[in-house]
Order: C-alpha cells, then sequence, then structure tokens
C-alpha cells in the first residue's frame, strides 16, 4: 500500500427524481488499497461506483482519480471495471470475448489471446474457452467477465458486488485472485453486502446507508473504536440451558445468536470472567469461550441499524 491516492470523492452528491441516492459523500482510497464498498441494498453503492466511473455525474461535489478530475473516462485505460449488471456476447467464443475486450483496452491481439490462455487456465476454464459463451454456467460466465477486467492489467479494479451468484468455490478463486492482485499493488474497490468476505479481504471500509456515509476507515481501526467487551462462545451441543443468560440485558446487551455459536456484546461493566462463572454454572458445556473483536457484521448491524432507525425517529417525533 502506498501514501498516493487514487480515489478521492469531495462532498459527492447524486439525486434522481427528487430522491437522494448518496449525499456528501466523501472517501479516499490509498493506493494498493483492497477497500470495501459496504452497505444494504439500495444504500448507494452502485450510484457511488457509477460516479467514480464516470457514468453518471454528480450533481455536488467532486471526483478525483489518479491525482486530477478528468473522470473515469478519461483513464478508462488503467481502470478495469465489473458492473453488478454482467453483459457478455452470449454468442461468440470465451477467447474471442476476452481478446475483444483487451484490445478494446489498448492491448494487442496476440498478447491478449496469450493473456487470455493463462488466466483460463488459471480460473479452470481452459477446456471452455473455445466455447461459446452461452455454453456456459452463470458461474463460469462471471469468471470470463472477472478475467475481461483485467487482461489490460489495471491500476484500478473496482469490482460491484463480485461474489453475488457464486458458489463458494469459484469465490474462493475470486478472493485469492483479489488478493493476489493486492500484493502486486493493484488498487482494489468492491462493493457488497456480505461482510465476512469484506472482513477477510479488505484492509479499509466505508459502510454507507440512505446514501449517506456512517463509517470509514482501516479495518483494525474500526473495530477498535467499535467500543464494547465482546466474546466468542460455542456450546456443546445446543445452548437450551445458556439462553436465559444470553437473553439478560444487564448481561449481554447484544448478541448474535446461531444456537451453538453466538458473538456476544457484553453491557457496561461486565467482564468476561463474570459471564463464564454464569455460563458455568447454568450447567452449559463449552466448546469455546474467547475474547474476540467485533466483527465487520456486528458493526455494520449496529451502524446501519442506528442510521436506518434514526429517520424513523424523527418521523415519530413529528408525529
Amino acid at each position: 500500500m502506498t501514501n498516493d491516492l487514487i480515489v478521492t470523492l469531495n462532498g459527492v452528491t447524486k439525486r434522481f427524481a427528487g430522491h437522494v441516492a448518496v449525499a456528501n459523500l466523501s472517501l479516499a482510497v490509498p493506493g494498493g488499497a483492497v477497500y470495501g464498498l459496504l452497505g444494504p441494498n439500495g444504500a448507494g453503492k452502485t450510484t457511488t461506483i457509477r460516479m467514480i466511473m464516470n457514468i453518471i455525474v454528480p450533481d455536488e461535489g467532486a471526483v478525483i482519480l489518479f491525482g486530477d478530475d478528468l473522470g473515469g473516462r478519461h483513464h478508462s485505460a488503467s481502470i478495469g471495471y465489473l458492473p453488478e449488471e454482467r453483459g457478455l456476447y452470449k454468442k461468440m467464443k470465451v477467447r474471442d470475448t476476452l481478446v475483444f475486450l483487451a484490445e478494446a483496452k489498448g492491448v494487442g491481439r496476440a498478447l491478449a489471446a496469450r493473456k487470455a490462455d493463462q488466466w483460463l487456465d488459471r480460473l479452470g476454464l481452459a477446456e471452455w474457452r473455445l466455447r461459446k459463451v452461452e455454453e456456459l454456467s452463470r458461474g463460469m460466465q462471471q469468471k470470463v467477465q472477472f478475467i475481461g477486467t483485467m487482461l489490460h492489467e489495471p491500476k484500478l479494479l473496482i469490482l460491484d458486488e463480485p461474489f453475488s451468484g457464486l458458489d463458494p468455490i469459484n469465490a474462493q478463486v475470486l478472493k485469492d485472485t483479489i488478493v493476489e492482485l493486492s500484493r502486486t499493488g493493484t488498487t482494489v474497490i468492491f462493493s457488497t453486502h456480505q461482510m465476512d468476505v469484506a472482513e477477510k479481504i479488505c484492509d479499509h471500509v466505508c459502510i454507507i446507508a440512505r446514501g449517506r456515509k456512517v463509517l470509514d476507515g482501516a479495518v483494525s481501526e474500526v473495530k477498535r473504536v467499535h467500543g464494547g467487551t465482546h466474546v466468542a462462545v460455542a456450546f456443546e451441543g445446543d445452548s437450551e440451558r445458556a439462553e436465559s443468560l444470553i437473553g439478560d440485558r444487564a448481561l449481554v446487551a447484544k448478541a448474535d445468536d446461531y444456537g451453538v455459536y453466538a458473538e456476544l456484546a457484553l453491557s457496561d461493566g461486565v467482564e468476561p470472567q463474570q459471564l463464564l462463572e454464569r455460563l458455568v454454572a447454568s450447567g452449559a458445556r463449552l466448546r469455546r469461550f474467547e475474547r474476540i473483536e467485533p466483527s465487520l457484521h456486528r458493526i455494520f448491524l449496529d451502524k446501519v441499524g442506528e442510521h436506518q432507525a434514526e429517520p424513523e425517529r424523527r418521523e415519530a417525533l413529528r408525529a
């Protein structure tokens, strides 16, 4: 990672027919980062990406790429973009499609063909290179389109919901590729509402809700300042004997309870040892009890929940 900023948004706002899709959004993406743009469906993630790409223009504010405000189209040769709406030429052969996409970014045909073959082999699609795109499964098509975003070796890779619709094996392949690209200096921005994925590969995140930023920063710093004491508890068998304790707000402020596993935020003044003693006394059989950092999933729920509730509170006060 470098200190150079690859993408900067300064007070960006976008409206559609009176609806504010993005409101006064500012963020900064350092070079070499894997930057997660996180939020629920309809939060404004895709609108933000389209403004970065200069597909749409903000009503207010500025988008700066690679140190200037010339826009994403000017820097097209340095950017790889995988849109949320997937689209390939169904009747074209896979290899021909990739060569075409690379040539559109200025890569010579012979070099594009070699790179296409290398990536198809790496992502397990070599035997499909001469087949028509329509013959591939949805996951395979998505990997082909992902390859198409990278053949020109962009400095900035922008991926809108790249893991949507992928099975666990293909999601793992895509995750490994993103991590490797970052290690070689490529800056990656991707939007997602899958917090587990973001937590594993992002070093920076920006969470938005209702078009507004609610949190921004390095993942380690975000977790440090979230506050509270958090523990992970796993049970042997079911957690029936511990349910009353997990539900006791004098002990546990918030809980993600999955039955045999729970992630707990302790109430103010409660130490982990106090909860452990109560759990043991209840007869619950523990397989794991560990003090942990709050998960990005927990932080997301807390921050987005607070932000979503705020307009409802304002409406209630007006009533």
